[in-house]
């Protein structure tokens, strides 16, 4: 994947929008000395590429489940593409990554408590043809967590 070509304008531009992407065109415009159809045209080319995207992100205190857990799978490699497409078919899970490492599959969870989050680990990943082992953690205190930087491209299969 190359590297998108983006000036310093460009740059100027997403660094406004990340910090409040409810800021008018106009002010964008006159804040980098350009005009209005400038800022319209790049914020549109911006968002074409998939560069940007606006969205309403929600607080953990909207969900049910607020609890973050984290769950490390090893996985039989021949498999491994497909037992991370089903993990991420269940409900509880947020996102999940094939990784290099001791496991090859990262999943995090939202969950509501240790009971559902045990029938989901060992009571189904585990039993998942192809898994040897899963390890979970907890979150039990948030230093820091950003989401300024998710991914907005199309999820690539698996």
């Amino acid at each position: 994947m190359s590297r998108p070509d983006l000036d310093d304008l460009d740059h100027q531009l997403i660094a406004i929008l990340a910090q409040d992407a409810r800021v008018s065109n106009r002010k964008i415009a006159a804040d980098l000395g350009v005009n209005e159809g400038t800022i319209r045209g790049r914020i549109k080319r911006l968002q074409q590429d998939k560069l940007i995207a606006f969205t309403a992100l929600t607080g953990f205190k909207l969900d049910k489940a607020t609890n973050i857990a984290f769950i490390a799978v090893q996985a039989d490699v021949a498999h491994v593409r497909q037992i991370a497409r089903d993990i991420a078919h269940i409900p509880l899970v947020q996102s999940v990554m094939i990784t290099l490492g001791p496991c090859n599959i990262m999943a995090t969870c939202l969950y509501d408590d240790l009971d559902n989050l045990h029938r989901m680990t060992a009571g189904y990943i585990l039993a998942m043809s192809g898994v040897s082992h899963v390890e979970t953690s907890l979150a039990v205190r948030t230093v820091k967590f950003s989401n300024r930087v998710v991914r907005i491209t199309e999820v690539s299969p698996a």
